[in-house]
């Protein structure tokens, strides 16, 4: 499914609309990537797949205090 694990970011429904104005319904999906971050407090990586907006507050904020918000245990995520 196409979610951000950290913030819950989805599609947005929206219309695209053509050089003679009609309008056809499609969806506007959130920027997924699938990315390896260092958990300094488990000392390993973790695989998550989240925004690329997620991955600009992760600089700000840092890993541990996003998933703790989105309540998300990052030892399910480790990388081996």
């Amino acid at each position: 499914m196409r979610v951000c694990q950290l913030t819950g970011k989805r599609a947005n429904n929206c219309f695209a609309v053509s050089h003679s104005h009609r309008r056809t319904k499609r969806l506007q999906h959130a920027n997924l990537q699938d990315k390896r971050i260092w958990w300094a407090e488990g000392n390993c990586f973790v695989k998550l797949r989240i925004s690329t907006k997620a991955l600009k507050t992760l600089d700000n904020r840092g890993l541990s205090a996003m998933a703790k918000e989105a309540g998300i245990d990052l030892n399910q995520y480790k990388v081996l």
